[in-house]
């Protein structure tokens, strides 16, 4: 009786290891209201960084990586992440187990940033995104990464053209769909509209993949030329760099597990 007993509960104590510690917390974000007192996940250095710092006695958690932030959330470690719109559609489509919350969290335009003093280069890309944006060039290039036809078929650079000099772009290709990886190589929103302005300019692109935060560094000091990844303005950034017009617009949203 007594050894039926301590078997019975043995099996039942492995079963609650197996079972209770494999289960994840229900979700309890179903609204921005809800981020109140929750752990919210972001990219350091991004704009959700920036923005999640206004969540009301939230706790922040910093990643090198938005796909280890999402990583973190399917865990259960965290309770929230925040993150660009459509690299947030990108992380949903690939985790049933995830969606976007309904109420956006910000909206904010992307822009090209440049070393203060290199207003030359500045106001060559700034003509050239003008030229793009109104012989259509940027519509079509987001056509092929965003939305239900999108096929992501890179821009290809006109070959006729005579190049002199180089643009040597910093991005952080962790932001589908302006910039990842594919096959070896950065693609996205962010390289073909480069390739283009390139294009205008007569110049050769030379990317340099690094960590999001790195990339002001890299244009201040001179390593990069500009920085074009998925980056808004803010009045942190403009103390050390400039910035070219808009070229996106694009909302942070707020990505949590189902259920």
């Amino acid at each position: 009786m007594r050894k039926t007993a301590f078997v019975a509960g043995l099996l039942t104590a492995v079963f609650c290891i197996s079972a209770c510690g494999t289960s994840v917390p229900k979700n309890t974000v179903n609204s921005l209201d809800d981020l109140k007192g929750k752990t919210v996940g972001v990219q350091l250095g991004t704009t959700g960084d920036i923005f999640a710092g206004d969540i009301e006695n939230a706790t922040i958690e910093k990643y090198n990586k938005g796909a280890d932030a999402i990583q973190a959330l399917k865990q259960a470690k965290i309770d929230a992440v925040m993150i660009d719109m459509e690299t947030a559609k990108a992380f949903v489509s690939k985790n049933p187990d995830l969606k976007i919350l309904d109420e956006p969290f910000a909206q904010e335009e992307y822009a090209i940033s440049y070393a203060k003093g290199n207003d030359d280069l500045g106001k060559k890309i700034d003509e050239a995104l003008t030229a793009l944006k109104s012989e259509g060039v940027l519509d079509n290039i987001v056509t092929h990464w965003i939305g239900d036809a999108a096929d992501h078929v890179s821009f290809t650079p006109d070959s006729s053209i005579t190049r002199n000099g180089t643009i040597t772009m910093a991005t952080n290709p962790e932001f589908p769909p302006y910039e990842s990886m594919e096959g070896g190589k950065v693609v996205g929103i962010d390289v073909d509209m480069m390739n283009a302005v390139c294009d205008k300019l007569g110049m050769e692109l030379k990317i340099e993949s690094m960590e999001f935060d790195s990339i002001i560094t890299a244009v201040t000091t001179g390593k990069a030329d500009v920085g074009v990844a998925g980056m808004s303005v803010t009045e942190d950034r403009l103390k050390n760099v400039n910035f070219t017009q808009g070229y996106a617009t694009s909302t942070q949203a707020i990505v949590v597990r189902t259920s």
